[in-house]
């Protein structure tokens, strides 16, 4: 029940870079944030995939 995995996949070379949990109950919508891709050298907006 709590937090389930997701993963942040880069928005420009769609690479999965990054882990991490949230709580689906507070947050039910797509989790995007701006991280640091190692492959495209740069900050771009992560988005969460299955």
């Amino acid at each position: 029940m709590g937090k389930d995995k997701v993963v942040l996949a880069c928005g420009e070379c769609k690479r999965r870079n990054y882990n991490t949990t949230k709580n689906k109950q507070n947050n039910p919508d797509r989790l995007e944030m701006n991280k640091y891709c190692k492959f495209c050298r740069k900050h771009t907006l992560h988005k969460e995939t299955k």
